[in-house]
């Protein structure tokens, strides 16, 4: 596994920084104007191991319930989320895709052990010092034979960027909120040691489509700006 290494080595912004629940307190207002579903949601399209049909979830970092309608659209029977930030959770509730609604810690979610036929995680492990708690957290919640799923801001567009997770205040200042710098094999090795088997992985690629919702990212073109991984649970014996 490569060493841990500091977004600040790579940081050309230099925004304050702020910590997650306080920063998506106040982003929460236009986080869902500014997010686009390239990030995320196209890599979730193109998943083919998980089968969404009939599934009960658990969110973890639900926040406005954007990943939460999409597991509705795409079949899901029920969709339980926890998300640190109430102010995310407000929104979440008001779209009604979820069967329940907590403030807790992705890495402590409280919800039922052995419960989920699918975890899922996305655009949460950036802010997290550490990868492994989330995926034990994870296995703790999936059935024998579930998945997990992780959609996360790629390591490489962090550090060729320079660009931590951010937002603008009203007054125009731009806020970073807290980033890590998690290398895949970090979550290989996560994933490995807590159980899973690693079933598909996808990489989300600057290109035209992207361009043309950021132009200035066409310097970026080629490079992988989000990835997705699917991984299994062990069955029962």
């Amino acid at each position: 596994m490569a060493a841990k290494i500091d977004f600040e080595a790579f940081d050309r912004r230099g925004y304050r920084t702020v910590g997650a629940r306080e920063g998506y307190a106040e982003w929460a207002p236009t986080y869902l104007d500014t997010v686009e579903d390239e990030m995320d949601l196209a890599l979730l399209d193109r998943l083919g191991t998980v089968a969404w049909q009939g599934t009960t979830v658990a969110d973890l970092g639900c926040g406005t319930g954007r990943t939460g309608a999409w597991l509705r659209e795409h079949g899901a029977a029920a969709v339980d989320g926890v998300d640190i930030t109430p102010e995310m959770l407000a929104q979440a509730r008001e779209r009604g895709m979820h069967r329940s609604l907590a403030v807790a810690d992705v890495r402590d979610s409280g919800l039922e052990g052995g419960a989920y036929d699918v975890a899922i995680t996305s655009l949460v492990d950036e802010h997290l010092p550490d990868v492994a708690p989330l995926y034990a957290e994870a296995a703790r919640l999936v059935r024998p034979g579930g998945a997990f799923v992780i959609v996360g801001y790629h390591p490489h567009f962090i550090m060729a960027s320079g660009m931590p997770t951010h937002y603008d205040r009203p007054d125009g200042e731009s806020v970073a909120i807290e980033t890590h710098v998690h290398h895949l094999s970090e979550q290989v090795t996560a994933g490995l040691g807590a159980g899973f088997t690693l079933a598909e992985m996808h990489e989300r690629i600057i290109d035209d489509v992207w361009v043309r919702l950021k132009p200035k990212w066409d310097r970026f073109r080629g490079h992988p700006i989000t990835f997705a991984i699917a991984w299994r649970s062990a069955p029962s014996a």
